[in-house]
Formats: structure tokens, sequence, C-alpha cells
């Protein structure tokens, strides 16, 4: 136990592998939908790009352009296998000295090992940073204004970083933040957002505030299920078509110009006494036994039952008839998304 996860556990904080909670998942979701939550991120690690062929290295091997990505800015990611299908997505940034990615904490010794056999006359380190640099969301109406009563700086606009006296914070949107610490500092960030009017909630909060956003992670349950558009990673600016070549590329572009995308990902919601988890399959009339979809992330709502990120046949979302776990498994709700699908 490190002395941040320790702070937490005398904080009241449960710990269980990568997930944090302070009590009732739903009570933490309420709390979400009143005000604002800090929310430990511990499941999501960090990887480190270090030296002069870090921009190049990454560029070749992800779906965005690393090359052209401004000092300021943050950008969505992934890095897929020869057939196109999703290993990891990223969040990712420049630094100093290279670039860090901050991904499911589920698959970062995979990926650590998976992306490093890429290097090889690159002048570049790949390191895990994990262990090293804290990750804390905050999120809700009031996030912004929170984290100025913590002293801390505001990016000027969505997709933007500002560093602010070694905490760096990321503004994913209007009420969507990261500040990366290092980990001897994440303890007193934290207790200052609290005090600034954030309630501590656990990972299932975060989750739901980036299911209402829209923003989906892989993780070891949902590695190489998807396309990038499936998860319409490029409607959230995740995919570049004007790039050069990376891996599963053909497929990626093949997708977007041939129209024959025939899956899209949707928020959906779940009935209380369902026991959702990301990879759980959904089915539709029109497939009969076969799967019509997946889900990607799911989270506990406040008012009871689940939101959940899927993907699926889009013809079973127009039909609006899909079931979870079963043909004749309970009904999904559909709900919206903050972006439009094509």
């Amino acid at each position: 136990m490190t002395a941040w996860t320790d702070y937490l556990t005398r904080e009241g904080a449960t710990l269980d592998h990568n997930t944090v909670s302070f009590g009732a998942a739903q009570a933490d979701a309420a709390a979400l939908e009143t005000g604002t939550v800090v929310v430990p991120l511990l499941h999501l690690g960090i990887l480190q790009s270090v030296g002069p062929d870090s921009a190049p290295y990454l560029h070749n091997l992800f779906s965005n352009d690393v090359n052209k990505l401004a000092p300021e800015a943050v950008q969505w990611s992934s890095f897929n296998s020869p057939k196109g299908r999703m290993l990891a997505s990223f969040l990712l940034w420049r630094e100093a000295e290279g670039h860090s990615l901050v991904l499911a904490a589920d698959i970062v010794p995979m990926m650590h090992k998976k992306l490093s056999m890429y290097i090889l006359r690159s002048k570049v380190k790949l390191a895990d940073a994990s262990a090293e640099r804290a990750l804390i969301g905050v999120a809700g109406e009031d996030a912004a204004a929170c984290l100025q009563r913590a002293g801390l700086p505001l990016p000027a606009a969505d997709m933007q970083q500002v560093d602010g006296d070694g905490a760096l914070v990321i503004r994913l949107g209007a009420q969507q933040f990261i500040v990366v610490v290092p980990v001897s500092a994440a303890a007193e960030l934290f207790a200052g957002l609290s005090a600034a009017g954030a309630v501590k909630a656990g990972t299932d909060t975060w989750q739901l505030a980036m299911i209402r956003a829209g923003l989906p992670l892989i993780t070891a349950a949902t590695q190489e299920e998807f396309v990038a558009q499936m998860l319409n990673y490029e409607l959230i600016g995740g995919v570049s078509f004007h790039k050069g070549c990376y891996p599963g590329q053909e497929i990626v572009a093949r997708t977007q110009y041939l129209g024959k995308l025939k899956k899209r990902m949707y928020r959906v919601a779940l009935p209380a006494g369902t026991a959702p988890v990301a990879g759980n399959d959904l089915y539709s009339p029109a497939f009969g036994e076969q799967s019509a979809g997946k889900l990607v992330n799911v989270a506990p709502a406040a008012g009871g039952g689940f939101e959940a990120l899927a993907v699926m046949q889009s013809s079973c979302a127009e039909s609006g008839e899909v079931h979870f776990g079963a043909v004749d498994g309970p009904l999904l709700g559909f709900l919206d998304l903050p972006y439009a699908l094509p």
C-alpha cells in the first residue's frame, strides 16, 4: 500500500484491485447529479514515452496525428490490431521530453510490453509511471469553480491542458477534468478539492460521468472487440484520416470511406436487478441467439439500475428492442449522447 492509497483508506475508501468506493455507488451517483465529485482514478494508469523520437514513434503506432499535436492540447487515440480492432484507448498529451498516455490500468503491463516491441532503433524510452503519478477526476456542474477554489488553473477549452505549479489540469469537457500530480502530492490535492466543495466518490461515479459524456474506455474485457468507429472514436476526435499508416489503418480507413459500418456505440439504461459488466452480450429478435452487441462501460445510476455505453448493430438500436444477456433478457432503454451519430 502506498502513502496515497493509505490516505484514501483513512478517508473511508474501500479499495478493490484498481477500483475505489466511498460508500453506496448510487449515493455517489446522486452527488454527481446535484453537485461536483472528486474521484481517485486508480482504474487508470500512465505510460510515459520519453526521448527525441517520441512523437514519430507514437505517430506511427496510433490512430491519431501525434506529430501535429499542439503543446497545450490533449487527444484521444487508439492502438489497434492488424485487423483494425482496438487493443487500447488513450488520452495523450505532450510533455517537455516526450508524451504521457493514460489508459485502463488492467492493460498497462500488456500494452507497455507490446508497445516496447516497436521501439527498435528509435530514441525513445517507454516506462510505466503509474506508481509515480496520480490521476484525480473532478466532475459535475461546479467542477470548474471547484478547481479554481482549490487554487488550480483552468484550461481555456475542451481537450486542452495547463500546468499549475506541478499539477497538470486536463479539461475533457465543461464538467469533466483530470488532474495529474506526483503521488507524493495527491493526498494534499484531494483534501483541497474536498475542502473546495467536491464530494468524495468512487470509480463507478467517474465511469458514469464518462458514460454520459460518450467517452469509452477499452479494458481487458473489451480488447479486440471494436473498430474505432464502432466506439464513435472519430466523433470524439480520436482518429485522423490524413496521417500515414499505422497498425490497422487500412481497416479503419475502409470502414470510414466504404460506408460498411453496421455497428455504433449508444448510451443505454439497464434495469435494477441485473448485474451488467463490460463485455456482456446484447441480443435482438432480428439476430436470434447470435449476439447483436456488447457492453463497453457500465456504472450504477442514481435512481437504481445502470447506465452503460454499448456497441450494437445499428438496425437493432433503430428497432428499439435490444435485450441484456439473452434473447428474452431485460429490455434496454436508450438515452441521449452529447453528440449526434451520423
